[in-house]
């Protein structure tokens, strides 16, 4: 591999919804890994495939990463009037209460399937999608209603679910937010979150429900501090939290990425950000805001994708299949259905 072909390890976001001559000179000199989307870049599904394409085609790659959250309930970028509403993920843990696991399972399976053929007729190939993280009584809610549950033997099947749904669709799923952030007391997007519960009890929980999940091909920081393991140093940008936690008790091999950079629980340079991930152990470093300054900030602290970064970020990829088909139509009335009898 050439040291041009070699793309930079950082996915970075755009503007609107077309892509400026500065953001296209900008692409070509960095060659990012990726592209996370978002919904101030979407208006038509002709316009998203669009970009999508003009991406791929700067940076040279056909299957180049092209993210998107698209969880349902509060947190999905694709909406009407072009593509249909989806439950949040609370909605499979109720229909687990409902009509048992395999049923709530089914459902998360189904709906990440339907929402792969969705993704995948645009070009999008990498949803941020399970959010692995537990409701707890004393979480922020920022979390909510996007957890599948309170225990990790409720989440774990039903994330698993999710992520298969996804990939039998030829879309990578995003396990999120490694090691968990249920118990944050704060919103990560606009403070630190410190996490003072005692270790054993995070890894009989919160971990717990990750490291059920470990063989996931792509996974997402939390930019929380977990006090009993890192008193000062979220897990973003920990190199105890990611070598102990996430690739020690978790096991978790994949392509590790941080959460935005750009999020107000972090301090420093938006550089100093991207370093600070990197020497911890992040495989990729995220930022989304598409403001073009903070952009090249991070892509100027990004190294070329190497060694154990680039394997696991092959690895991943490898992983995307080719589906055999659409979901028929009838099944989305199937889910409709299964949902409206949570």
């Amino acid at each position: 591999m050439t040291a041009r072909s070699a793309p930079r390890a950082f996915i970075t976001g755009c503007a609107g919804t077309h892509l400026t001559a500065e953001e296209d000179a900008f692409l070509r000199e960095t060659n990012p890994w990726g592209l996370i989307l978002f919904r101030r870049n979407v208006e038509t599904p002709e316009q998203v495939a669009a970009l999508v394409g003009a991406f791929r085609a700067i940076v040279g790659r056909p299957d180049a990463p092209v993210l998107i959250d698209q969880e349902g309930g509060r947190v999905q970028r694709l909406g009407p009037p072009h593509w249909p509403v989806y439950p949040p993920a609370d909605v499979f843990a109720r229909l687990t209460d409902a009509a048992g696991e395999a049923r709530g399972a089914e459902a998360a399976r189904l709906g990440a399937r339907l929402m792969a053929d969705d993704l995948a007729a645009l070009g999008i190939n990498v949803d941020c999608v399970p959010c692995a993280d537990l409701r707890l009584p004393e979480g922020h809610g920022i979390i909510g209603d996007r957890a599948y549950g309170e225990t990790p033997e409720r989440v774990a099947p039903l994330a698993r679910a999710a992520a298969a749904g996804l990939m039998d669709g030829g879309v990578l799923p995003v396990l999120k937010h490694i090691p968990g952030h249920g118990r944050a007391r704060a919103d990560s997007h606009e403070s630190l979150p410190v996490v003072e519960t005692a270790r054993a009890e995070l890894e009989a929980t919160d971990f717990e429900a990750f490291r059920l999940l470990a063989d996931l091909p792509l996974g997402m920081t939390a930019h929380v501090v977990y006090a009993a393991i890192d008193a000062d140093t979220p897990a973003t940008t920990s190199k105890r939290v990611i070598d102990e936690v996430i690739r020690g008790f978790i096991g978790f091999d994949g392509a590790l990425m941080s959460d935005d950079l750009s999020m107000g629980a972090l301090a420093g340079t938006l550089a100093s950000r991207a370093e600070a991930s990197f020497a911890a152990g992040c495989d990729l470093a995220l930022h989304c805001n598409g403001r073009l300054d903070e952009m090249r900030e991070v892509a100027s602290a990004s190294p070329l994708l190497a060694g154990e970064a680039a394997r696991r970020c092959a690895a991943a990829l490898e992983r995307i299949k080719i589906p055999s088909a659409r979901e028929p139509t009838q099944a989305r009335a199937r889910f409709s259905d299964m949902i409206a009898a949570s």
